[in-house]
This record gives C-alpha cells, structure tokens and sequence, in this order.
C-alpha cells in the first residue's frame, strides 16, 4: 500500500476524529451523519480504505436557483444560475437524514408550513405559471451516497462488488490512471438511483413568497413515500455492511492459508478429505513395486488428492 495513501487516510481520519461539537464539513448538515457514522467506522477500520464523503440519505425541500433568462440581452457574471436539475444559487427549505414521524413532528403546524412554504397552495394555473424563469420548489428523496478512497484496484474491486451485490447498481469507480508514485488509489462512489425521486410542489412568487401547487394530502403522500424509501435504504446499507465485511473475511482467511466458507460447504470438504484419506492409505497398502506406486500416484494426481 503506498505511502500516498497513507498519509491520505492519516488526514481524513485526523478530521473525523475532532469532538464532535468541534466537527463540521461542506454538507448542508455540516457533520457525519448518525444513520451511517457505524458504517463510515467499520469501512475506515479497513487498511486499504478510508471515506471522504457520505450521506445516509435524505428527504428534503429545496428552492432551486435563479433561471437564466433566454430572452434577455444581458448576463450577470456573478449571478449564480441553476442547472437542469435547479441546483446552483438554491437553498434547502426542509432536509432531514432520517424518515419524517409526521404526527410527532408537526405539532401545531400545518404541512405545508412544516415543510417552509408560506401560504396555501394556488388555485389556479395563472397563479402557478405566470412565467417560465419562475424558481420552483422541489420534493426529493435520495438514498445513501458513499465515497471511498481505496489504496488499490483489488480494493476498490472489492468494495463494487459488495456495493453492487447490495443493491448500489450505479456505484463505480474513478482515479483509475496511476499517481505520481505509481501507485493505483481508485475513489469508489457507492450509490443507486433506484431510490430517488424529484416532485416539484411549489414556487417563488413575484413577491418572493412561497406557495404550494399541491395539496396537503399530496404532500402527506411524498413524505410517507420517502419513509419507505428509507426503510429499503436502511436495509441496503446494511446488506453493503454484511457484503464488504464478508469480503474482506475471505481476504483474511485466504492469506492464513485456509479458504473462507460457510458450514455446508465446510462439511461437504470435510466428508471429501475423509474418503481421500482412505483412499490414499489404501494404496500405499496395495503399493508392492515401483511401477505399482508410479500408477498410483498418477491416480492420485487423476482424482484431484494433490490439489494444492
């Protein structure tokens, strides 16, 4: 493993170490969240890899940015302007890494004030569309994001595998071009799309209000999807944990010598190592010349007793 990502991994586990009070980083959050701070221990645990970002998944409301204009004429540099997917100059309304006790949480506020909207939702379509640069408020659910930084291709393989055989269809891998010391170290982005959803439920007034296009029930349907979209995100993560670590378990017995296997294939081998055995102490008992313990050891080799 080279020095590289040592001394990478050394920094970032230096970082996530701080008292928590002291911790803060680039999310919305700003800190590893609970939902997966297990998960981020367990896969840091392991030589070759270390985390550099993740989320445990999120349902959240976000006002997207402001839209360029296509008609007009002129361009402010310093406008942030959002992309297709309303991200750019935006900001979060609700976000929250875990499902949403709706009952609990609102108290005495309706849902749409719970969720950062000011006002009931409009009621007709002048008032929804009064024009195409207006900014829009989404809806999203997403699942589980993790980036790891692995020291090399046989680790970063490692890692897909599990992700893949978890349900993470879209994880892969980046960095695959060799560092100036030679050395591999893959980032691997553990993710799916499977889970994901994005429903516009509102907008930007003229007046810089918020105002829902949806009803109250309609919102009660997203959040009540989004909980059990994080029930199934629960369970992904989990089975990513059993995969990576069995992964790594095999590694282990592998290099001690000893193949990694559960019970039934265990006492299959056992069984088979018995009639070789007997089979082997037999023909030295019938071996009584030369040419005799020639032809039995080509048996032996024939029926795989020498494997290795």
């Amino acid at each position: 493993m080279s020095s590289n990502f040592q001394l990478k991994k050394q920094k970032i586990l230096q970082q996530l170490n701080v008292p928590v009070h002291e911790y803060t980083d680039l999310s919305p959050k700003g800190s590893v969240d609970e939902g997966i701070r297990e998960l981020v221990d367990e896969v840091n645990a392991i030589p070759g890899l270390v985390t550099t970002s993740s989320c445990a998944g999120r349902v959240a409301v976000f006002l997207e940015g402001a839209k360029k204009d296509a008609s007009a004429d002129i361009t402010v540099d310093s406008q942030p302007f959002a992309g297709p997917g309303g991200k750019g100059g935006g900001r979060w309304l609700y976000i929250s890494h875990e499902p949403i006790d709706v009952k609990e949480e609102l108290g005495n506020l309706s849902l749409y004030e719970f969720l950062g909207f000011e006002s009931a939702p409009a009621r007709s379509a002048q008032e929804i569309h009064p024009n195409v640069n207006q900014r829009t408020v989404r809806f999203k659910f997403e699942p589980m994001i993790l980036h790891v930084l692995t020291g090399s291709l046989d680790d970063a393989q490692k890692v897909i595998t599990a992700a893949l055989a978890a349900g993470f269809r879209e994880s892969g891998a980046v960095g695959l071009a060799p560092n100036h010391d030679g050395s591999v170290t893959p980032v691997v982005s553990v993710r799916t799309n499977g889970l994901t959803f994005d429903s516009i439920v509102g907008y930007e007034t003229n007046t810089s209000s918020l105002r829902t296009i949806v009803d109250e029930a309609y919102l009660l349907h997203l959040c009540l999807t989004a909980n059990e979209r994080f029930n199934e995100n629960t369970s992904r993560i989990q089975r990513f944990r059993e995969a990576l670590k069995s992964r790594y378990q095999r590694t282990s017995s592998e290099k001690k010598g000893t193949n990694w296997e559960d019970s039934n294939l265990r006492r299959d081998r056992k069984r088979q190592e018995g009639l070789q055995k007997q089979l082997l102490l037999r023909s030295f008992d019938n071996a009584s010349s030369p040419s005799a313990k020639v032809e039995d050891s080509q048996e032996h080799i024939d029926t795989g007793l020498f494997d290795g």
